[in-house]
C-alpha cells in the first residue's frame, strides 16, 4: 500500500453572537472594555462587532489582534450611533483589546459576525478536493490566496437546502494557493467545509 500526502483541515464556525467578546457594561473614558476572554479567540478568523446602547458615534475604538493569517492587526472603527452596531473591515484570529477613544455613551458589547475567512493552511498548498454541507440560504464560497483579500483561486454557489451537500470537481492537478489558501464566506450560508489538499 502506498503512503499519501494528502492532507484535510475541517472547517465549521458558530452563529453569530453581539456579546460573545464583551458583554454589555459602560465603558470609561479611554478605558479598554471588559473581554470574555483575554485574548478572546473565535471558532475561524471572522469580523467584529460593536454595538451602543447610546449615540456612540462621535468617538472610535481601536480594536488590537492577530488577523486570520496569524499577523499583528490593528483597526480604528467609529463607534455606533444609539441602538446601532458596526462592523470590522479586518478579519480576527484572536481580540486582545478593544479601546474606547473618548467617552461612549451608556452600555458597549463585543460580538462575533458572521463573515469568516477561515485558512485552509498557513503556507503553499494544492487543493485536491473539498465537501461542503449546505445551510437553508444559498450563498458564494470564495477561496483566496495568501490573505481574505488575496486573489480568487475558485469560487463556487452553495444551494439553498439544509444539511444537503456538495462534492465539487477540482480539476486534476489540483489549484495551487501560494503563503496559504483561504476560505471567505458568510456563515449562514455554509454549514461546514472539508477541504482536501497536499
Amino acid at each position: 500500500m502506498s503512503s499519501s500526502d494528502i492532507q484535510s483541515t475541517f472547517i465549521e464556525a458558530g452563529a453569530v453572537d453581539d456579546d460573545a467578546i464583551s458583554t454589555a457594561a459602560t465603558v470609561l473614558e479611554n478605558a479598554a472594555m471588559v473581554l470574555t476572554a483575554s485574548p478572546y479567540v473565535p471558532d475561524q478568523p471572522r469580523k467584529i462587532t460593536l454595538h451602543s446602547v447610546g449615540n456612540s458615534s462621535g468617538i472610535t475604538f481601536t480594536v488590537v489582534g492577530l488577523d486570520e493569517t496569524a499577523a499583528a492587526a490593528t483597526e480604528t472603527l467609529t463607534g455606533p450611533a444609539a441602538g446601532a452596531t458596526v462592523t470590522s473591515t479586518k478579519y480576527y484570529s484572536s481580540v486582545t483589546s478593544i479601546t474606547a477613544v473618548g467617552t461612549p455613551t451608556d452600555a458597549q458589547k463585543a460580538g462575533i459576525a458572521a463573515d469568516i475567512a477561515a485558512p485552509i493552511y498557513r503556507g503553499d498548498l494544492r487543493m485536491r478536493g473539498m465537501y461542503a454541507v449546505n445551510t437553508a440560504s444559498a450563498g458564494t464560497i470564495d477561496f483566496t490566496q495568501g490573505s481574505a483579500s488575496g486573489t480568487s483561486r475558485l469560487k463556487f454557489n452553495t444551494v439553498a437546502a439544509a444539511n444537503s451537500t456538495e462534492y465539487p470537481d477540482i480539476p486534476e492537478d489540483g489549484v495551487v494557493f501560494r503563503n496559504g489558501g483561504y476560505i471567505v464566506f458568510d456563515q449562514t450560508k455554509l454549514s461546514s467545509i472539508t477541504v482536501f489538499y497536499a
